[in-house]
Parts: structure tokens; sequence; C-alpha cells
């Protein structure tokens, strides 16, 4: 059997699998990619396209995978309500490992974020939870999809003899064009039209969440943790929470991203704003911004996801993270808040995404 270790990247397009996958494959692994769609990732090694919602189509697609020594599952999919996430996203995670049936799997993570500690969608922030969130926090009452997919990976750790490792980011800040949850490429659209239009640049969440402690998650150092846990044995069978290692608020880092864009910071209105609502005329403001300064034609609604930049800044609760469980196993790495966004406005600029 060879040593050589080979990766399964399960939504290698998005935030936490391109990252993943990244460095993985920098650092001298075989990296095996999977996603909906047949794409060319230049550093993937192999491409499978698989709806891991079609049980038999995903388990003929994963033969391809079997040689997999590593699993990386970094995908969740939005449905209509709790019940039928929880049945989506267990059946994905189940799906994947009948399609690996054969495979020399050592070990599987899975990436899924702080809806462990504040609930569904559903039933999300109905209690306040103790902050920092702690890793050994019990399970809060109700369905929750992250919990299902847990089950799922726990008993097919057990049945099949590999470790396992769970991941809870908060906010990813990182670079990829069309991905649901980007904050930092929404916040650069909004200042980029700000600016644009003379808007005020004005904060637009919660005053709980303006002057809460809080702190973010940059895909970087999340891929670092996953290639850390994947690799110590002494990481074993165990969550990890992962952030960047500082905390802030946002009455400060606003000002920051503010002064990258040369922009003034507005008088905050003491109650949300929101995005949604604001940026409605954001699709043709866009067209005019990317005919002034001869940017890629890229649609807002590729760029900007408003909603969940919404939902993350208009929490009326103070969430920040604990990374016990890492740190006390020597997970020692750390990344400033402000060059999260800072760098992935500096790329952004570089590929003419937005205004320089």
């Amino acid at each position: 059997m060879s040593s050589k270790n080979i990766a399964l990247i399960v939504g290698a397009t998005g935030l936490s699998g391109s990252y993943t996958g990244r460095l993985l494959k920098n650092n001298g692994w075989e990296v095996v990619t999977v996603s909906r769609s047949d794409v060319d990732l230049d550093w993937s090694d192999r491409h499978i396209a698989a709806d891991l919602t079609n049980a038999a189509a995903s388990k003929a697609a994963l033969a391809a995978a079997g040689d997999a020594t590593h699993v990386f599952f970094c995908i969740w999919s939005r449905e209509v309500d709790e019940a039928e996430n929880v049945r989506v996203n267990s059946m994905m995670v189940q799906n994947l490992f009948d399609g690996l049936e054969g495979a020399p799997i050592k070990h599987a993570a899975l990436v899924t974020g702080l809806k462990h500690y504040l609930g569904s969608f559903d039933d999300y922030a109905q209690v306040a939870p103790y902050t920092p969130f702690l890793e050994s926090s019990p399970r809060l009452p109700g369905l929750n999809f992250y919990y299902s997919q847990e089950d799922v990976l726990f008993e097919q750790a057990k049945k099949r003899g590999f470790t396992w490792s769970v991941h809870r980011p908060h906010t990813l800040i990182g670079l990829v064009i069309g991905n649901a949850m980007n904050m930092a490429v929404t916040l650069a659209v909004y200042a980029s039209i700000c600016k644009h239009t003379g808007r005020p640049f004005v904060y637009p969440g919660s005053p709980e969440q303006y002057n809460a402690v809080t702190d973010v998650t940059d895909a970087r150092i999340l891929a670092k943790q996953l290639l850390w846990a994947a690799t110590t044995p002494e990481a074993a069978d165990t969550p990890f929470n992962i952030v960047n290692g500082d905390v802030f608020r946002w009455t400060w880092l606003w000002a920051r991203i503010a002064e990258y864009f040369d922009l003034e910071v507005a008088e905050y209105p003491g109650q949300p704003t929101p995005l949604e609502g604001q940026m409605t005329d954001a699709a043709k403001v866009w067209s005019e911004i990317v005919a002034k300064h001869g940017l890629q034609d890229i649609p807002v609604d590729r760029l900007a996801s408003w909603w969940h930049s919404d939902a993350d800044l208009g929490r009326d609760i103070q969430c920040f993270t604990d990374m016990t469980n890492s740190r006390a196993l020597g997970f020692t790495e750390y990344q400033q808040t402000p060059h999260s966004f800072f760098d992935v406005f500096d790329a952004l600029r570089a590929q003419k995404i937005i205004p320089a």
C-alpha cells in the first residue's frame, strides 16, 4: 500500500475546500477534488463531478477516489427548513462514505460552524449561549444539521476504524468568487459602491454586534488547522473551534476598513440598516463601476452576499470563540484580523474585480 497522503476535498470550489486543497497540494499531498460541476482547478490532481444527493450517481463517480487516505468534507446545502436540512446534509455525508466503501481512509474531517452553539436557522439564537463558545458545551435541544452530519461521521469512523475531527469556524474570510457566504468580498463591493455614489459608509448591523467583542476565521487558518489535525495523532477524535486568535469590536474594525477604501465612517444610526435593503440598485451601480474602471465583468450578485453578511452583522448577541482543544495540543497559528480583510481587498484590486 502506498504511503502517500491522498486527500479528497468535498466542496472544492468553496472557501474552506479551496484553501485547504491548495495548502495540502503545497505540502506534497495528492489532491482529489469533488464538486457538483465539472470545473478546472489548477491545484487539483483529479476532479470528480458528483451530486452527493444522488446515492447511485455519487457512488459511481466516487469510484475514481477509491485510493483516498484522508477526507475533508467542506460543504452543506441550504434547504427549506431544518428538518430538510438535516435529511439532505446527513444524506450527503452518508452517500460520500458509501461511495468510498473500499477506500483506505485514515482520517476524515468535517467543517461545520458556530450554529453548533447558536442553533439552527429555524431556532437561531433562541437561547443566549455562554461566551466564549466552548468545545465542551453540550448540544442544544432540537434539530440541527451539524449534529446530524457529525453523527454520520462518528458512526462511519467507529465502523471503519479511521479517526475524525470536526472544525467549527466563525465567519469565514477569504476570496472565492460566487461563494454565498463571503463577507470580505461583500464589504469590498459595498465600500466601492459607497465611494462611487457618495453614499455614507454606515455599519449596517445591530448595535450589539457593533459594540460587542467578536472574532472571525481566516480561510487560511482553517486550512492550517485541518492539515494539523489530519497529521497529529494526539488530535484524533476531537472537535475544534477555529478563529484567528484575536478579538475585536466592529466599532474599531469598521474604521480600519473605511480607511483602506479612503472613506469616512458614517455616524452609526443606532439600529440595523441591512445591506439587502440598501443595495436594491446594486446591479445597475456595479455595471457603472465596472465600465468606469475597466473591471472584470462579474455580476454583483456573484460577488456580494448581502443576506449572509446582514445575518452575521445583525446578531443581537455577543459571539466569540475559545480554542482550548487545539491550543492545548500545540496548534499555535495566529492571524491578525484586519489583514484577513486587507489581503482579500488587495487581491480583488490586483485581479481588477474592484476599483484600485
